[in-house]
C-alpha cells in the first residue's frame, strides 16, 4: 500500500490531537473573553473539532482499508488527550472561578484517570468492533460539555458540590462499566436494525435545537438509557 495512503488516517487523528491541545490552551482562559467568545466556549469548539476528526479517520481508515496497530494506539492516545484531559481542564477552570467550593475543582482529574483505564482496556478487548463496553470516551466530554453549559447557563444545582461529586462518580463508573452501548455505525440503513440510532439523532435535533450546547448534557443521558433498552439489539 502507498506509504502516504496508508498514513492518511493517522494525520487525520494526530488532527484530534492537535484540537484537544488547543481546547487545553483555551480552557486555561475560563471566563476570560478573546477572538469574540469565552476560553471555555472556544475549548468546547475544539473539542468539537476533535471529535468530528476521531469520526473521520475511523470512516477513512476503513475506506481506504488502512487499518494499523500504529492507528489504534495513537488513536487512544488522543482521545485521552481531547476528550479525557481537556473536558478535565475546561470544569477545572471553570469551577476555578466561581463561587463553588475550590477543593471540588480538584475532583475533575478522575475524568482522565477513569478515561485512560477506558482506553486502555478498549484496546485490548476483541469484542468492542461494532459496538461499546462501557462509555466510550468521546460521549463522556459530551456530556461534560453540556453540563459546563447549564451551569454557566444559571442552572444552580448542577453547581452544587454533591451534585457534581454524584455526576463525576457516575460517569467515571460508566466508562468502566461491563454496559453494552450502541455506535453510529451503519452495517445497512434499516430501521428495525437502527431504530435505536435514528431514535439518537433524532433526540440530538430535538434537544440541541430546543436546549442548545446544553441540550448535549440530556443527549448523552438519553444515550446512556437508550442503550440498557435496546441492550438485546445491540450486538
Amino acid at each position: 500500500m502507498n506509504v502516504i495512503v496508508k498514513n492518511i488516517p493517522n494525520c487525520i487523528t494526530s488532527l484530534n490531537l492537535g484540537a484537544g491541545v488547543l481546547a487545553i490552551i483555551a480552557a486555561s482562559y475560563g471566563d476570560s473573553p478573546f477572538w469574540g467568545l469565552q476560553g471555555y466556549q472556544w475549548a468546547f469548539l475544539f473539542m468539537a473539532m476533535a471529535a468530528v476528526a476521531d469520526f473521520l479517520d475511523g470512516f477513512a481508515a476503513r475506506i481506504l482499508k488502512a487499518y494499523s496497530e500504529l492507528g489504534k494506539e495513537l488513536d487512544s492516545l488522543c482521545d485521552l488527550v481531547s476528550f479525557g484531559v481537556a473536558p478535565a481542564l475546561t470544569l477545572f477552570f471553570l469551577m476555578k472561578d466561581s463561587e463553588i467550593d475550590p477543593w471540588l475543582c480538584w475532583t475533575t482529574i478522575l475524568i482522565p484517570i477513569c478515561a485512560a483505564l477506558r482506553l486502555a482496556r478498549f484496546n485490548i478487548d476483541s469484542r468492542q468492533t461494532t459496538f461499546f463496553i462501557g462509555l466510550p470516551v468521546p460521549a463522556n466530554a459530551i456530556f461534560w460539555i453540556g453540563y459546563a453549559t447549564l451551569m454557566k447557563g444559571g442552572v444552580l444545582f448542577l453547581s452544587e458540590w454533591y451534585v457534581f461529586l454524584c455526576f463525576l462518580v457516575i460517569e467515571c463508573w460508566l466508562m468502566n462499566s461491563n454496559i453494552p452501548m450502541f455506535s453510529l455505525k451503519f452495517k445497512n440503513l434499516k430501521l428495525k436494525e437502527n431504530i435505536h440510532r435514528y431514535l439518537l439523532i433524532l433526540a440530538a435535533g430535538i434537544f440541541c435545537f430546543s436546549l442548545g450546547v446544553g441540550g448535549l448534557f440530556w443527549l448523552i443521558v438519553f444515550y446512556i438509557f437508550s442503550s440498557v433498552s435496546f441492550k438485546k439489539i445491540i450486538r
